[in-house]
């Protein structure tokens, strides 16, 4: 599972086929303490209701391409839920 922050969102005049009305926000990714790691991307929304300060799962590469509606368009991240909480279990 790949968690991150959203932080923000990206306005697009033009879009892509098969893009039209998804929403695009910037996403911190972020490590098992939840902290920034790497650079923030780009992800489209497929849940539809992620928001700036969220904490949210995403996929990337092929599997960010068919987790919306509209299949195989070009994306490379997906946000695909929106995360509640986090708890680790030791072994």
């Amino acid at each position: 599972m790949q968690l991150g922050r959203v932080v923000g969102t990206v306005v697009a005049s033009v879009k892509a086929d098969g893009l039209e009305g998804v929403r695009l926000l910037i996403v911190q990714p972020l490590d098992r303490q939840q902290q920034p790691r790497g650079t923030p991307m780009v992800a489209a929304d497929a849940v539809a209701m992620a928001g700036p300060g969220e904490l949210v799962h995403y996929v990337s590469a092929r599997e960010a391409a068919q987790a919306l509606r509209e299949t195989f368009v070009p994306v490379d991240q997906a946000i695909v839920g929106i995360v509640d909480a986090v708890e680790e279990v030791s072994s």
